[in-house]
Parts: structure tokens; sequence; C-alpha cells
């Protein structure tokens, strides 16, 4: 791996490597550092494959052992399949919850 001085976002310096990214059948692996501020680098390959933009928000989150990163948009669209998945093939939500709360209405 290759060293560089770069200046973060804050102007302070910080050591850069260049990181090498292997295609593996459409998914990319690569080995990154995690600075002493706990942030790592996202190699242009995958920036580009995903079309993350500087400055650009992405979700993050632990799962077991392993972190996913990933865009608003996946994190949402991701959320919907789950949701499509636990929701009953017929009817809404909402009407679901009207007809229970009427029910629990008729109790009383």
């Amino acid at each position: 791996m290759k060293k560089g001085k770069t200046v973060d976002s804050s102007g302070r310096s910080a050591t850069a490597r260049s990181v090498s990214v292997k295609p593996i059948k459409r998914a990319f692996t690569a080995r990154v550092p995690v600075d002493n501020a706990g942030r790592i680098v996202v190699p242009a390959q995958i920036r580009r494959a995903l079309g993350i933009q500087g400055g650009q928000q992405l979700s993050i989150s632990l799962e077991g052992d392993v972190i996913r990163l990933q865009t608003l948009d996946a994190a949402l669209e991701r959320a919907r399949a789950i949701a499509r998945r636990k929701r009953k093939r017929n009817g809404s939500v909402v009407d679901e919850f009207i007809t229970q709360r009427r029910a629990e209405a008729a109790k009383e």
C-alpha cells in the first residue's frame, strides 16, 4: 500500500493509503484503514458503483459481526421489502388498524 499525506475536511493532515479493490462476481472487497477518529474511506470504485457523492449521508448498522453501510435509498428499499413481507396479503394495514380500534371501542 502506498502512503501519502492528505488534508481532511477539517483542514487537519491525515495519512492516506491507496487501497486496491478486487471485483469478485459483482462484489468488491477491500482492506481499508480506520483512523484514530474512527473514520474510513469508502474506495472510489465502490462510491462510483453506488453513486455515492461527497457529503452524502449513508446508513450504517451492525448485524452480528458485520457492519452494513448503505445509501439511504437502499436502506429505505430494504425497510419497504421487510414491511411487504410482514404485511398480510389482503387489505391495508390502516384498514386493519381501524377495524381493531372499532372492535376495542365496541367492547367499552
